[in-house]
């Protein structure tokens, strides 16, 4: 790709929002500098009208959950009652048919200006948990996907051992487990990353990996400098059961078990002691909230002020893409907070966008994206300020515009490694995205 430059109408950079800036991207997908007071687009220049922000990251994915929405909206029940339902979309998943859904669902996140994806991948093996002729099929159609989508993926590879506590995998869960956490490190250490995919890896729960078996995975991850995720205490019946089993909450056994650090993050998070907080911020372990999910599935509001004070820093994600909106997702973290305290302003714009932007890139093992600078990897998104949602403010309000009243449908441009991947609301790469996730998740209904 030869150098090129874009000219920004407004650009929030970290802290402010500057009207007239000239980005340059250099030939590998890098900023190589920032102009700002640049009044006109210079000669060449492709020009971006509205607010462009670093690309966002959603830091927590479950891309095949795409196929639940609505569906799942039918009648009432529970986290469990949904995952029974989520169950059966699992068992249709072939490697063919999981590229086609990923990359509609990956093209649908460019559309909402996501940059990069945390893809929690579990669903490793045939039905019954036969391996594929290649082990890490499943896994290889994610990372094809997100090429194909044209955005970042660190694919989250996830040991996933037993049904729960001293549980063998049930039926449907055979398909997620290698047997032991030795054989889940063989088998991801087969995967390679590559220019636009980090491999990393994830513990599904402590109900679902043995505890004498979770330094295994965290060692791996340490060794190689990867991220770790962690599904952490999403629902009471889970720290139960841990209690009952190990005397400890899920947050201790983690600790004890050497799972906590600043390589890892703490996926939800929600229902946590004093002593768990405590024990997540001193370790600098992150915190990944995902607020439309834990509402959609009543998980509950999980301390996410209360951890950051203690030192845990915030990221977001959508989850069970419920929506797929990262702007969403800011807003609620701080709208749930105001519910919970009856207070207002928990979060600044700008705290909010750094969460959804430089925080979350960092989970994902990019520390060097989610910042519009020198030297940042050429990624950023464009949302409108004149659609019904956005017109009216100031142009300096836009970090308050886009968190409190756009939405995934005021994105109009997405830049990835310099190349442009939404233009005027468009994917250039998948010509139809409705039309793609119609297809997709019709074959995997069942």
């Amino acid at each position: 790709m030869a150098r090129k430059t874009y000219w920004l109408e407004h650009a929030w950079l970290g802290d402010l929002v500057e009207p007239g800036v000239a980005l340059d991207v250099t030939a590998d997908g890098r900023i190589a500098g920032l102009r700002t007071g640049v009044d006109a687009p210079p000669p060449g220049a492709e020009v971006l009208r509205g607010l462009t922000v670093p690309g966002l990251a959603n830091a927590h994915s479950h891309a095949f959950h795409r196929a639940l929405r609505s569906t799942v909206q039918v009648g009432s029940g529970t986290f469990w009652t949904w995952r029974e339902v989520m169950y059966g979309v699992a068992q249709n998943l072939t490697p063919d048919s999981y590229f086609a859904l990923a990359r509609a669902v990956y093209a649908e996140m460019a559309l909402a200006g996501i940059t990069d994806v945390g893809e929690f991948h579990y669903v490793h093996h045939a039905p019954g948990g036969t391996p594929y002729a290649d082990p890490n099929a499943m896994g290889e159609a994610l990372i094809e996907a997100a090429a194909a989508a044209g955005i970042r993926i660190t694919l989250l590879d996830t040991a996933y051992l037993a049904a729960g506590f001293g549980e063998a995998p049930n039926a449907h869960q055979r398909r997620f487990s290698d047997g032991t956490a030795d054989a889940w490190a063989e088998r991801v250490s087969a995967l390679k990353p590559r220019e636009h995919a980090l491999i990393g890896a994830a513990v599904h729960s402590v109900r679902a990996v043995p505890a004498g078996q979770l330094a295994t995975v965290a060692a791996w991850a340490q060794e190689r400098q990867a991220p770790l995720h962690v599904h952490l205490s999403e629902q009471t019946a889970e720290n139960d059961a841990c209690l009952a089993a190990h005397g400890r909450t899920p947050t201790q056994l983690l600790a004890d078990h050497g799972v906590l650090g600043p390589g890892t993050t703490g996926v939800h998070n929600t229902h946590l002691t004093d002593e768990d907080i405590a024990l997540l911020g001193t370790t600098t372990t992150g915190t990944c909230m995902c607020p439309t999910t834990e509402r959609d599935l009543a998980d509950g509001i999980g301390p996410a002020g209360r951890l950051q004070r203690a030192g845990s820093p915030l990221s977001l994600g959508s989850d069970s893409h419920a929506v797929i909106d990262l702007l969403e997702e800011a807003r609620a973290m701080e709208l749930n907070e105001r519910l919970r305290s009856r207070t207002r302003g928990h979060w600044t714009a700008n705290a909010l966008l750094t969460a959804a932007t430089a925080d979350g890139h960092a989970a994902l093992g990019r520390p060097d994206a989610g910042r519009l600078e020198a030297g940042a990897l050429a990624d950023f998104t464009t949302i409108a300020l004149d659609t019904v949602r956005t017109a009216g403010p100031l142009p300096r309000l836009g970090a308050e515009t886009a968190v409190f009243a756009a939405s995934a449908a005021d994105v109009r441009h997405t830049v990835v490694g310099g190349r442009h991947i939404v233009r005027d609301g468009a994917h250039t790469l998948v010509g139809d995205v409705a039309g793609a996730l119609s297809e997709a998740i019709a074959a995997v209904r069942g």
